[in-house]
């Protein structure tokens, strides 16, 4: 059986291991992010990053430029009109889009209309809200279904985004 000095000592040394490892882990992580923040710094100058606003169907850029953002992910993501949009676009031409700032959103219920030329409308509490055809898609909705829409809480908006089918007409 070990003395109180022994095991004393063996604390000691166990404390100065533990202490080293970390310094070490430390060091390393360190090292790991320097290089993971130079990646990053040469892939962010080779890409152009634009913040702009969603207006319901794209982005308009602090140039008062449109930008088309993909009806996809604009369906997918539940963009609002008025949500703040990061768009970079890469030197090889891609364009990522990613939401950074959502509005705040009221939720309502309304009609799904398709109006003559195709597109869709919502109507809502004497409104009609415009949506995107690819919610549309998605959901498999039909005129006349009901459906779960999300508006600007604050800010008038001819858009809606869909975010579920409520009630199926068929």
């Amino acid at each position: 059986m070990p003395t109180d000095k022994e095991l004393s000592t063996i604390k000691q040394l166990l404390d100065l291991a533990e202490n080293n490892i970390r310094q070490a882990k430390n060091m390393l992580f360190s090292r790991e992010l320097s290089h993971k923040a130079e990646e990053f710094q040469s892939e962010n100058l080779d890409s152009n990053i634009i913040e702009g606003i969603f207006d319901g169907e794209g982005m308009i850029g602090p140039d008062k430029k449109h930008y088309d953002v993909p009806a996809n992910y604009a369906s997918k993501s539940k963009l609002v009109a008025g949500d703040v949009l990061k768009l970079t676009i890469s030197d090889n031409g891609t364009f990522l889009y990613k939401q950074i700032s959502p509005i705040k959103r009221r939720k309502k219920i309304g009609i799904l209309e398709e109006l003559p030329d195709g597109k869709h409308v919502v109507d809502c509490e004497n409104s009609q809200y415009r949506v995107l055809s690819a919610s549309i898609s998605y959901f498999k909705a039909k005129s006349g279904d009901r459906l779960t829409i999300l508006v600007p809480e604050d800010q008038p908006s001819e858009w809606a985004a869909v975010e579920n089918l409520f009630e199926s007409n068929s």
